[in-house]
């Protein structure tokens, strides 16, 4: 599978998702905690090629990816990228484990995905800010931008992983971030606090 994408910052994500509400978008799945685990040789084999091991549990979920290198594009992020779910995360990270692999970085994010005509959206909140996340063709994705008045200038191609590395989200250290309102929810705000996190790194031990 190729995985065609887009993000950019935002500030304000209930605005966002009001908007795409009003476009006819459909609410695909409401706000939920996603904690990431991703995994690399010791000599950072993965990282150095752009490649991303990782195992994201999501509800009683749980999914292994792995993201290739990303093609030579001025605009999109555009990779394969090969997911499955599996049924016994604990096994499934003993053979990883077995393989040579070492865990190097654990995350977690908030995440709201939405569904406008071919598009996939996502809302997300992560210690190192708010995004939001164009999947789809880049015909759709493009328009879809512009409808959103985000012009390509302010599309951020880095991934999710080199943004918190670059943020000093690295072995030994534990960030978390207060952001925590649903997006658009009813009878809360973009500020609105609450009792957990919004998006958190940790290292992994």
């Amino acid at each position: 599978m190729r995985e065609t994408e887009i993000k950019f910052r935002a500030a304000d994500l209930g605005r966002i998702r009001r908007e795409l509400l009003e476009m006819g978008a459909v609410l695909v799945r409401e706000r939920h905690r996603e904690d990431n685990r991703l995994y690399d040789f010791p000599d950072a084999t993965l990282r150095a090629n752009r490649r991303a091991l990782r195992l994201r549990r999501t509800g009683r979920k749980t999914y292994l990816t792995f993201k290739g290198t990303p093609e030579k594009s001025r605009r999109f992020k555009i990779r394969p990228e090969f997911e499955t779910e599996v049924r016994d995360a604990v096994s499934v990270r003993k053979f990883i484990m077995v393989l040579g692999f070492s865990p190097v970085l654990r995350y977690a994010k908030q995440r709201t995905e939405l569904r406008l005509g071919r598009v996939t959206v996502c809302l997300d909140e992560l210690a190192v800010g708010t995004f939001v996340e164009l999947e789809g063709e880049r015909p759709h994705i493009a328009r879809l931008a512009e409808r959103l008045n985000v012009p390509s200038k302010d599309w951020v191609k880095e991934d999710y992983i080199q943004l918190l590395i670059a943020a000093g989200f690295t072995k030994g250290t534990t960030h978390s971030s207060s952001r925590s309102a649903a997006p658009g929810s009813s009878g809360s705000s973009s500020s609105s606090p609450s009792s957990s996190p919004s998006g958190s790194a940790v290292s992994s031990s």
